[in-house]
């Protein structure tokens, strides 16, 4: 309401550090259309990223201006010059030290070894939070079943269709099973991003080639299996699942942004919505290429 510069000012929003923002139009160089946390009802106006840095830098120079006029009419022409320097070197470095908006991390991705719980965490994830996940539908060539829905459980596509697909990239991962084939497609994840969610994967590592982008900028966690406390433990499919969640760790580890122990379900999913919200909320490293 006390912005001299907005054009209407019943127009904007009102938001602070950590609040999400959804950029509905960026048509407008200095005024961004957004809608706060997602919520219902109109967009509002926000300042643009360049606005706010010109107006950073205007009022370093306004700043350095009134300390030049403050100086002693005495003071030696050379340390003007060195003023005014210094005064437009430091509105250059305000610019580039100011903090706008920064784009959420727009997928999470779980991996793990085969039976360590991802799939449980998943659901419960979606089930209890489904404004903010959703898990992309696959595609299959087989038959739909009765009761199912084109779209719902599965898209049903024929298996020439999904050749054409996977030989134009347009799969983020594909396999066979029990004689038909099944895979995620990208668009699948794009749609979830367009509706304001992120897209909850349980992949295969080698997923994260194609993830690892600006676009699907992946918050990447590491379900790693409960550790063994006695000599039971050792003999069968807990030693498996031992032996198989330490391989990946070796393989993929420093591409890891978090690793939780699944030694109790409800605990890990207690960590992983607060390691969830930590992201949402702090600024996080992302790789350069992301950015540039």
């Amino acid at each position: 309401m006390e912005d001299d510069l907005i054009p209407c000012a019943q127009a904007g929003i009102a938001f602070k550090t950590g609040d999400i923002l959804q950029i509905i139009s960026k048509d407008d160089h200095n005024w961004w259309q957004a809608r706060k946390d997602n919520a219902a009802g109109t967009a509002g106006l926000i300042p643009s990223p360049e606005l706010q840095e010109w107006r950073t830098a205007c009022l370093a120079m306004e700043k350095s201006k009134q300390e030049q006029v403050n100086c002693s009419i005495f003071g030696r022409k050379k340390k003007q010059y060195r003023d005014k320097y210094l005064a437009k070197h430091n509105a250059v470095f305000d610019q580039l030290d100011l903090v706008t908006y920064e784009e959420v991390r727009k997928t999470l991705v779980l991996l793990g070894a085969h039976g360590v719980g991802r799939r449980h965490i998943k659901n419960t994830l979606i089930a209890r939070h489904p404004d903010q996940y959703a898990y992309p539908i696959p595609h299959t060539t087989r038959p739909p079943r009765a009761d199912e829905e084109n779209g719902r459980n599965y898209y049903f596509v024929s298996h020439d269709e999904m050749m054409a697909d996977i030989a134009a990239n347009e799969y983020l991962e594909y396999g066979t099973h029990e004689e038909a084939m099944y895979g995620t497609k990208l668009e699948t994840i794009r749609k979830i991003q367009q509706e304001g969610k992120v897209a909850i994967l349980d992949v295969e590592p080698q997923a994260l080639k194609v993830l690892r982008t600006a676009e699907f900028a992946p918050y990447v966690v590491f379900i790693a299996a409960p550790l063994l406390q006695n000599l039971n433990d050792y003999d069968g499919s807990l030693e498996r699942l031992a032996r198989e969640s330490d391989l990946l760790r070796q393989a993929y580890g420093h591409l890891f942004d978090v690793t939780i122990v699944n030694n109790d379900i409800e605990e890990t999913i207690a960590a992983l919505e607060a390691g969830l919200e930590r992201v949402r909320a702090t600024p996080q490293w992302v790789p350069v290429a992301w950015v540039y």
